[in-house]
């Protein structure tokens, strides 16, 4: 009897198998995704279809926030400015075809005009931060991976609680993975004192349904309409104590002006996902005042996007450099588009400088990433290793002109899988101000050359050969 049960155990099983392998060859993937997860589907019995199951399904089709409440939320007229006016706004534009390519691919509007500083330092971002939203007079609407149950989070949540008590409307997103150690009674108190506060796609094991493998990733502030931040810092003592790698290394911009329009529309998207409140009144989008002559757009991208927008975005900007790129990046497990682009920028003549972490926080990605310097060494891309603590900045800056700032690491992940934000910012004074920062940090780093990786013991090699079979996955 048991031989009989064990049989058709072992028939089920390859049943479930072989179409749990048909559907993921026919959804016509990346095809080096596809070959990772048949390798574990097949190599790693049982264990392999359950972490399918939760982790691997493709959600990018079916569309997880609708285009229809996107629309109705862009209805809201703002302040930005159409693509055929830029030649008449009296900025100087370079980049044209990038501005216009991130309208059409992520439908991320150009403001002008804005007021943008820098903060790469954990007590600055902090101090900035809640210091805006000390003097919220109407709303605060609040974003973020990450919020930690420690020390600066609780500063934080003491705050929305005040500013909630004083009549402020305040709404906060929390990923419900990245935010797991949450206690309930932190998030008791925000909703006892009035905050508004929902979970971005709640944490489930419910198999063929997880959609645990789609994070938010994405950190955003809003004050009032009229003061937003963004950027890569989540909301945790790290950046200010650090912990057991030291101090986290991060990059937030602050805007005041018509781009904080853009970073509003973004977080009412999301609202309206999590809550199913259409959001879009007026007085979230104020008249704007007029700062520097720039541009400013916040590029959104994630599973319910047509487009990868943001890996689009970078690709593009890299490939438009005549003289430099300098690449921050917790993470560097490029796919082969974002390589290439590396790469030829590199071989043609662009100085390309990336800059990485020489210990992350998750040392399975290290060796992952480390597999990859070979290839951009060799074309001629100068590689450094951050040594004061973890760098956790993602910010590349190119030609004393264009930034880039926001939430997406150079990696599969949040190219493909994670809800992600990124402001490209066209402007010379926060290029110098992100090129002379990346300079600073290089007084913090060993630069890697190419005779040393290749001289790498073979132990070490092999297992960076394999850490990179998954970088697809990870």
């Amino acid at each position: 009897m048991s031989n009989i049960l064990e049989t058709i155990l072992i028939a089920f099983y390859i049943y479930i198998l072989l179409s749990t392998i048909s559907v993921l060859i026919l959804e016509n993937r990346n095809p080096v995704k596809s070959v990772a997860w048949l390798v574990i589907l097949i190599f790693v019995p049982f264990v392999g279809l359950f972490l399918y199951l939760i982790l691997g399904q493709d959600y990018r089709k079916r569309k997880m926030i609708s285009r229809k409440s996107i629309q109705r939320i862009s209805q809201r007229p703002c302040a930005a400015i159409d693509i055929k006016e830029l030649d008449d706004s009296g900025i100087d534009i370079k980049f044209r075809k990038l501005i216009q390519m991130l309208k059409r691919n992520s439908e991320a509007d150009a403001y002008t005009h804005n007021k943008i500083d820098v903060y790469a330092e954990g007590e600055n971002i902090f101090d900035s931060m809640f210091e805006a939203i000390r003097n919220a007079k109407d709303h605060v609407h609040i974003e973020f991976f990450i919020f930690e149950d420690d020390t600066i989070s609780n500063q934080l949540r003491e705050l929305l609680i005040k500013k909630a008590n004083e009549g402020v409307c305040v709404r906060m997103i929390y990923d419900s993975f990245g935010s797991l150690r949450l206690s309930k009674n932190y998030l008791r108190s925000l909703r006892q004192a009035g905050v508004h506060v929902k979970p971005f796609l709640p944490f489930s094991l419910r198999l063929g349904r997880s959609k645990v493998n789609y994070r938010n990733h994405r950190k955003l502030i809003v004050i009032d309409g009229k003061i937003g931040f963004t950027g890569g810092v989540n909301i945790g003592d790290r950046y200010i104590y650090g912990d057991e790698l030291g101090k986290w290394r991060d990059t937030v911009v602050r805007i005041e002006g018509s781009g904080v329009h853009g970073i509003q529309k973004l977080f009412l998207i999301d609202w309206y996902f999590v809550k199913k409140e259409l959001i879009n009144d007026e007085k979230y989008f104020p008249e704007p005042p007029k700062f520097d002559e720039n541009i400013i757009q916040t590029v959104a991208s994630g599973p319910d996007t047509d487009w990868k927008g943001i890996m689009q975005g970078i690709c593009s900007a890299i490939m438009a450099a005549r003289q430099y790129v300098y690449i921050h990046t917790p993470y560097f497990m490029p796919n082969e588009l974002v390589k290439g682009c590396i790469q030829m920028a590199a071989l043609s003549g662009t100085e390309v400088w990336l800059m990485i972490p020489e210990k992350s926080d998750v040392r399975f990605t290290d060796l992952s990433a480390s597999s990859f310097l070979g290839g951009v060494l060799e074309a001629g891309v100068r590689v450094f290793k951050y040594q004061a603590g973890m760098l956790h900045s993602k910010a590349i800056v190119i030609d004393d002109f264009l930034s880039v700032v926001g939430s997406a690491n150079i990696d599969e992940r949040s190219f493909d899988m994670h809800f992600e934000a990124n402001a490209f910012i066209y402007e010379e004074k926060t290029a110098l101000r992100l090129k002379q920062l990346f300079i600073d940090d290089i007084d913090h780093c060993k630069e890697t050359t190419l005779e040393e990786w290749n001289n790498r013991p073979r132990r070490q090699k092999m297992k960076e050969s394999f850490a990179r079979l998954f970088s697809p996955l990870m």
